[in-house]
């Protein structure tokens, strides 16, 4: 018989153990709990991540039509060709880096040693290849027995125009994503949804045999309608060529055409261009010749600096000082603050001095009496002078900013530079005069524009623009682009004495080149000479409108670093005069 102690350490034994499965028992029921319903969906993500093989099936841009539905930037079929390691014939991997490296015009030996990873179950071969070479790769592994190979179609961004409208329009990278202009500032826009296509592949990474797929259909990005007019862009684009190759112009060229009332931009053009096809290939001959000239890391620098260079759209992104241009700002400023009329006297003698510092007008000509109208056909440096102290610095800093020179214009591009103005407390007597006939002052051209536009559509700052609208691929459902304005830059009267005094510049001054026959032009001249002063560099321009009496269209030509002659009124107005003598019968037959 059993001692009572010893049946009781039985039973506290039996308990224990009772107690200790119970506490197992307990622990793995929590356990699959836990695995079951509470992180379930992370292990079944983690499983299908095992058993499937995504592919992505880049999603198309959306697609950019002029004003006019001329098509401006599209898509073309690509293949990107990418490969399995792991899946391809071990006795045949020396064969395929040989001859796959030939093809691709890739490095030999280290697509050799990728191919060798025998773990890696995904490699890039080539980004978007034509179908030529996509066909001599399948070709070759048809004929050879190589499998793992794979050629997923893709899509790349394709300018079936060329060079047209490169600088506004700019260009996509690799991956398809906006670099500049129009592609970067609306990416997000123009940028599609990207699909998928899952493929069931076993334990080691290989397509089952039975195997299956689903696909999640790509979407293409929304389409952009721009206020841009192919025609007029053609107009523009071959009249600033011509004259860019006339006058052996050293530095790009610069022009806009814009409309007066909505800062709607119907062309714009910085010559020469490059092909988006091609963006990083320097069109310009004599910039491509130099940079191979070079070697090492000069070149690289070299080539960097070029491409920048014919990236740029300077019609926005560069300063410059508008000499001439900008006497009818003052002029402007003055009219409205009531500081002359029109019919204002001024005398150009010989010389005119302030504050010691002594000016002289163009050419030293000596001008005589002459009226604000007379003024400005004759661009006379030291009546404008004269006019700018009448008005003072603090009126016209007052009238700058209405015209909105402190201020980037708001286009819908990117880079857009700023202003370099003065500020009141900097202005003396020598700034106030050099301001008043467009020195000592940086603006982009575009600030220009939106500017004269003002001052010649009764006083409305527009703001300058190119998209029209947008359209949902998906539902068909168009979006109308809206733009801010400010009325009262300048009264109506004075927009409207402003426009009359600019058509007799073009009608009896040094704008005469800028006439188009039987039409309405004003406009104003300038000779901008370049910093540093007496290089011998300058900036030849003209900025004309249309109708005179009832504006629609603004345009500026601006020729930068002519050579030979350079006067504004000889080399930049009659390029301007071409221009509106195929837009102005253009717009009134549409």
């Amino acid at each position: 018989l059993r001692t009572l102690p010893e049946r009781a350490f039985r039973l506290r034994a039996r308990l224990i153990a009772v107690g200790l499965c119970a506490v197992c028992f307990a622990g793995l029921i929590g356990r699959l709990f836990w695995l079951q319903l509470c992180t379930g969906g992370w292990y079944t993500q983690r499983a299908l991540g095992q058993q499937l093989r995504d592919t992505v099936v880049p999603a198309d841009r959306g697609k950019i039509y002029s004003a006019d539905g001329a098509l401006l930037a599209a898509n073309s079929s690509c293949w990107t060709l990418r490969a399995s390691p792991r899946e391809m014939p071990e006795d045949k991997l020396a064969l395929a880096a040989k001859e796959l490296a030939e093809i691709l015009e890739l490095d030999e030996a280290k697509l050799l040693e990728k191919f060798s990873d025998r773990r890696a179950n995904d490699c890039l071969l080539r980004y978007r290849v034509e179908r030529e070479t996509a066909d001599a790769v399948r070709d070759f592994c048809a004929e050879n027995g190589i499998t793992g190979v794979r050629i997923n179609q893709d899509s790349k961004r394709w300018y079936p125009q060329g060079e047209f409208l490169a600088s506004v329009l700019g260009f996509t990278n690799v991956d398809n994503a906006g670099v500049s202009g129009l592609e970067l500032k609306y990416n997000d826009t123009l940028t599609g949804q990207n699909g998928v296509v899952l493929t069931a592949v076993n334990a080691w990474g290989y397509t089952l045999a039975q195997s299956y797929e689903t696909e999640l259909v790509p979407v293409e990005g929304s389409g952009l309608r721009l206020t841009i007019d192919a025609n007029i862009q053609h107009y523009l684009e071959n009249a600033l060529n011509y004259a860019v190759q006339e006058h052996h112009v050293a530095a790009r060229s610069v022009g806009i055409v814009m409309e007066v009332n909505t800062g709607a931009v119907l062309a714009m053009a910085t010559t020469p261009a490059y092909d988006p096809n091609q963006p990083r290939v320097i069109a310009d001959k004599a910039a491509r010749a130099a940079v191979d000239a070079l070697s090492g890391k000069e070149r690289a620098a070299a080539l960097q600096l070029a491409q920048q260079t014919q990236w740029r759209n300077k019609a926005v992104s560069d300063l410059y000082e508008p000499g001439s241009v900008f006497k009818l700002i003052t002029c402007a400023a003055a009219l409205d603050a009531g500081a002359i009329t029109r019919h204002s006297t001024f005398y150009c003698g010989d010389s005119i001095s302030v504050a010691g510092t002594r000016f002289h007008c163009a050419n030293h000509k000596r001008h005589g009496s002459q009226t604000v109208t007379q003024a400005l056909e004759n661009s006379c440096n030291p009546v404008f002078m004269e006019i700018g102290a009448r008005v003072g610095a603090k009126d016209m800093l007052r009238y700058y900013h209405k015209l909105g020179l402190y201020e980037r214009t708001g286009v819908d591009l990117p880079g857009e530079a700023n202003s370099i103005m003065h500020k009141l407390d900097k202005i003396g007597a020598v700034e106030l005069a050099t301001m008043s006939f467009g020195q000592s002052i940086q603006i982009t051209p575009l600030q220009l524009m939106r500017a004269v536009s003002a001052g010649i559509n009764g006083g409305r700052l527009v703001t300058p623009h190119f998209a029209l609208e947008k359209k949902n691929p998906v539902t068909k459902e168009i979006t109308e682009y809206e733009y801010k304005e400010r009325a009262g830059a300048v009264s109506k009267e004075t927009s409207q004495t402003l426009r009359e005094v600019l058509e007799a510049v073009v009608a009896e001054g040094t704008g005469k080149n800028g006439q188009v026959e039987g039409y309405r032009v004003g406009g104003k001249t300038a000779t901008s000479e370049k910093l540093p002063r007496r290089s011998g560099k300058y900036i030849s321009s003209f900025l004309g409108f249309a109708p005179a009496n009832h504006p629609k269209i603004l345009g500026l030509v601006l020729i930068d670093e002519p050579q030979g002659t350079y006067y504004g009124g000889v080399i930049a107005a009659p390029v301007m005069a071409e221009i509106f003598q195929n837009v102005l019968p253009y717009l009134d037959n549409l």
